[in-house]
């Protein structure tokens, strides 16, 4: 197999956070790369891989006839079905899953599990954070007309298994915010939500904040990948270890703000302390003014491309 045009099938289930995991792998890999939405039918839509068998029938995807794949790099659980489909139709494919498949992990030829999950074995790589599609250099263009010189942003995730984010969080997040820009007026504030931001948050940020922020609440025009790329600082909730991967890619300050957890989460906790410990990240507290601090930028899918491109180099000599 050579690594210099490999033929790439990307397997998600469609939402952007998978996506973009898989993508940012792919692209390290090669630029022959075909995404695929896996669509699957009742009820291994809903089950867990290992339970039922896997058919080729379950699928409603129109797979390509005319080509086999070098490499398929899935995410999420339908992809896992596929995954696996795949490799048995054709054993010389390259299969790679990114997160813990709740699988026997021999059925992969590698696992990108981060460092977080604990998930441990002589086929996995494990990453710090989530590994992701974007990259240390960019060109892209200013289209948001701010201007950057200051630009403080904002991320505001939801709650979720693990954590809380209740009317009271968003009023003590804003006010921090608030305070931050009363103290020195020229940052330039950009608030991001996300799908799972409920409206109820969403109402308190633009009650509190409209008057001295730009807020993005949904839309076709999203500020995001410009605000990974240009922004000073970054104030995050807690509640996404992607969001934190991904703006780490920055070199930036990252700034937590702690939500409260429903339950303890091991997972959450060690992703926390690895980021603070390589001086990613700090909790966000009661601040006059933020702080500048420098750290390596984080190029995880870069690396781990890298690991996979000598191992399949050194499965071709042994071969």
């Amino acid at each position: 197999m050579k690594i210099d045009n490999l033929k790439i099938w990307s397997l998600t289930d469609g939402s952007q956070g998978m996506i973009s995991q898989t993508k940012g792998l792919a692209n390290e890999l090669s630029v022959n790369i075909k995404e695929l939405k896996t669509e699957i039918v009742f009820p291994w839509s809903r089950l867990q891989p290992g339970i039922l068998p896997i058919f080729s029938w379950i699928f409603k995807n129109n797979l390509p006839k005319d080509e086999i794949p070098d490499v398929v790099i899935s995410c999420g659980r339908k992809s896992v079905y596929l995954s696996i489909y795949l490799k048995k139709k054709y054993p010389k494919i390259i299969n790679i899953h990114i997160q813990n498949p709740k699988i026997n992990s021999k059925k992969f030829s590698y696992i990108i599990a981060p460092n977080h999950d604990n998930f441990l074995g002589e086929n996995i790589i494990n990453s710090k954070g989530a590994i992701h599609h974007f990259k240390k250099s960019n060109n892209l263009k200013n289209e948001f007309n701010f201007k950057t010189r200051n630009l403080l942003t904002c991320i505001i995730g939801g709650a979720n298994n693990h954590y809380n984010f209740s009317k009271e969080n968003a009023l003590d997040l804003c006010k921090k915010i608030r305070n931050l820009k009363y103290n020195d007026n020229s940052y330039e504030i950009l608030v991001v939500t996300s799908r799972r931001t409920s409206e109820e948050i969403k109402i308190v940020l633009k009650k509190e904040l409209s008057s001295i922020s730009t807020l993005w609440f949904g839309g076709e025009k999203n500020p995001y990948e410009f605000a990974i790329y240009n922004s000073n600082y970054f104030i995050i909730t807690s509640d996404s270890t992607s969001m934190v991967s991904e703006a780490s890619i920055s070199g930036k300050p990252i700034y937590i703000y702690q939500l409260p957890m429903k339950r303890k989460s091991k997972r959450f906790i060690r992703f926390h302390e690895e980021f603070k410990k390589m001086n990613i990240t700090k909790d966000l507290k009661n601040l006059d003014k933020l702080e500048n601090w420098t750290y390596t930028k984080l190029e995880e899918s870069k690396r781990i491309a890298g690991i996979i491109k000598k191992r399949i180099i050194e499965r071709n000599n042994e071969s």
